[in-house]
This record gives structure tokens, sequence and C-alpha cells, in this order.
């Protein structure tokens, strides 16, 4: 565990009052140990249940504790946010419970289901704005909308006060939890989970190892601890939505740097393959956000006969996703791949491609136009393999049987036209 200075950390006693101001707010969400999970690592694996909550997200804490920590003017000029998803339906839900006007900036790129939900528990009292295509445009355009209307700016994850209330999800562990806790893993977007549970957990369990957990595609926190300040990253992959933004916040990145050992990576595929574990095997709906800790597990290496709570921080995910979260899972497992195939345009042609296929061997995709004055004519190929370990057979048939092909798994510009 990392030396802890306390000045910067968030007091508890900061924590133990937002919990107070929770109350009737947020639910006490169940630290639930996990069946498969266990007896897969041998271990006691719990998951924290934030999915639960009535916005399906942790964000509702810091969104209601930020807000009750403002004063009578602030409300009555109005709020404004930014957010990716669920801090905009804990925000929408705070306005209408306060009676405060709200506005919401939203990426335009976001999930409607999350867009309907904000607008459902703002009712009357939030306006939604759609714009740019991450969260950091959105939060550009909020603090214009600010700076001209004089609305108060509640930040998702960089304010004290939204840190306190996230870190009421650290008490609740540690009030329900029957033994020490070895491992704690979560999500990291901007840091105000981590931030809060991880000063939580400096006091109260500092034995506890604490990840953070990012997706590959954007890696803000990773690439800060390594620089060793806040980075803002070029470009990021937002189909993590609840924890890809280019910036990390400068309060939570001091806290974050003292409280968690290290930041690691999920590539999206394996966030998309674990999301159908979870629903499959667990009935659990959860966001790719809210899978990432889940999905880390492995990275943890021999944690036989260690508790371990991974955070499910929340299960805002929109059924419209299936088919895109379903190809990544196949892609990232090696059971999908793509092929740019020349075929001779002759009759039989195919028939020939047909039968160096395995048994398991499936056509999923499969686009081509014959053209009259050539010999050759490209397709693209999807082909879907009982077992990631057939590929090499694949490849080996293809080449004894004289087929013209490119891989292009690997080719992102390519691919993205396909997933």
């Amino acid at each position: 565990m990392p030396s802890i200075s306390n000045s910067t950390l968030i007091p508890v006693d900061d924590v133990m009052r937002a919990r107070h101001r929770l109350r009737g707010i947020a639910l006490h969400s169940p630290l639930q140990r996990n069946h498969r999970l266990s007896e897969l690592y041998g271990a006691d694996i719990y998951l924290k249940r934030e999915d639960l909550q009535e916005v399906r997200s942790y964000k509702i804490r810091g969104a209601f504790n930020n807000m009750a920590m403002l004063s009578d003017e602030q409300r009555a000029r109005g709020v404004v946010c930014a957010s990716a998803g669920n801090h905009s339906q804990g925000m929408a839900l705070a306005c209408a419970k306060m009676k405060v006007k709200g506005t919401i900036y939203m990426p335009a790129v976001t999930p409607k289901q999350k867009v309907n939900k904000a607008k459902s528990f703002g009712r009357e009292f939030v306006t939604i704005v759609l714009t740019g295509d991450t969260y950091d445009d959105a939060y550009a355009e909020a603090l214009r909308g600010a700076e001209e209307n004089g609305w108060t700016f509640v930040h998702p994850f960089n304010d004290r006060n939204t840190i306190a209330g996230q870190g009421t999800v650290g008490l609740e562990i540690l009030d329900d939890a029957h033994q020490p806790i070895d491992y704690l893993l979560m999500a990291v977007g901007g840091g105000g989970l981590s931030a809060g549970v991880g000063s939580v957990f400096a006091e109260l369990s500092p034995s506890t190892t604490i990840y953070g957990i990012e997706p590959a595609g954007a890696p803000a926190m990773h690439d800060s601890f390594r620089a060793g300040e806040v980075v803002t990253l070029e470009k990021i992959d937002s189909f993590v939505d609840g924890a890809a933004v280019r910036r990390v916040g400068d309060i939570n990145f001091p806290i974050v740097k003292e409280v968690i050992r290290d930041i690691l990576l999920v590539p999206e595929g394996k966030v998309c393959k674990t999301m159908l574990e979870l629903y499959n095997e667990d009935g659990i709906v959860a966001e790719p956000a809210g899978s990432l800790s889940v999905a880390a597990l492995d990275q943890l290496g021999d944690i036989k006969g260690k508790t371990v709570v991974c955070v499910i921080g929340g299960g805002n995910n929109d059924i419209a996703r299936t088919a895109e979260i379903q190809e990544r899972a196949l892609l990232f497992a090696g059971l999908k791949h793509y092929f740019i195939i020349e075929f001779p345009q002759r009759a039989g042609a195919l028939r020939d491609f047909l039968n160096i296929l395995g048994p398991k061997d499936d056509i999923t995709h499969f686009e081509y136009t014959k053209r009259t004055n050539r010999s050759v004519g490209p397709a693209l190929v999807g082909i879907e393999l009982g077992n990631a370990e057939d590929f090499k057979n694949l490849t080996d048939r293809l080449d004894k049987g004289g087929i013209q092909y490119k891989h292009i798994n690997n080719q992102p510009l390519l691919f993205e036209m396909l997933v």
C-alpha cells in the first residue's frame, strides 16, 4: 500500500455525512457473493451491485450529495452538468427531488436508453442537450452554458463533494463484508468512484489492495499514472461510454494515485464477453463500464483463497447495442474472422470454397459482386468458428486450396464498417 498523505484524501467524516444526506435517496446496494466466479477463481468473489440503484448506477450518490451542498441562491439560478449517461440520470433525479431546474449536456453518441432515462427521471425540471462525440465535447459546451446563464456546474467527478458521495459505496462494502477484503476492483473514468472509495479504504481498510480498471481504448488514468501527471488523450474509443474520458479529474488524480496500486486495462472485446457472461450465467444486466471490474479478475494472478470485491458500477445498457456487443465478444474470443477473398469468376468457384470450410465453420457475412470484365472478383466474407483453435486449420486449408485471401481482423478502418 502506498504512503498516504491524509491532507489529499476525502475525510471519512465527509463521506459519512454524505451517507446521511443520501438516506432515502440512494439504495444501500447488496454485496453478493458470486458462486460462478468464486468457483472459477477458487476465491470468494463478491459483487457490489450498484446496478440495482433506481438510476441503475452509483452516480446518484455523487450528484445528489453535490447538489445538497449548494446554496439556495445557486439552486434558484439552476444547475448544469455534462455526462456520458449515468451522471445525467443521477443529476436528473436529484433535480426532480429538489425541484431545481437543470440542463444536462450529453455526447450525441450516448445510447438512447440513457438519454430517455435522464428525461424520465428529470421530468419537467430537466433539459437535455446532445452535443459532440465524447464526454469532453459535452463538457466544454456545458461550461459555456454555465458561464452564459449563471448556472452552477455539478461535476460528475472533479469535485470533492461528488467524490464524497461516491465514497459511500466504500462505507457500505465495509459494513457488509464478513471478512477482510484482500482486493477491491472498480472501473475508473474520471476518477470519482475510485477517489471516494479509495479514501474510505485508505483509512478504514488500508490492507486492501485496490485496482482501478479502464477500457484499453480510453486509458486516461493509466497514462496519467505512467506520466506522473494528468494527461489529455488525443483520441479515445467511446464504446465503454461510462468510463471513457480524454482527461481525468485534476482533483481526483492525486487521490487515486495515492490509494490505488495500479490501473489495469481491459480490451473492449473482453468487456463485451464479460457482459454476455454476466447476463447469461448470472442474470446481471451490466453496462460496459459496469463489467470492467469482473473483466479484469484474471489479471490479478493467483487469488485462490482470497476475498475480492468487484464493483458493478452500472446497468444502463441499451438493448439496441446487443448485436455490436455480441460481435465484439466473438472477435475478442477468436471465434469471428473476416476475410477479403479473391474468387475466380467461373462457375463452381464458390462451391470449391465451401468445400474447404470445416464442419463447424459458419459463414455469417458474404458480399460479392460479379464483374464481367475481370477474371477474379473480391468478396468480403465473415466466418464464425466452432473453436478459436480452428483458425489455423482454416487458413491452412485456404492455403492448400490455392485460395487468395487477406485476413482483415487487424485492419481497424475496414473493421469498423462491419462491427
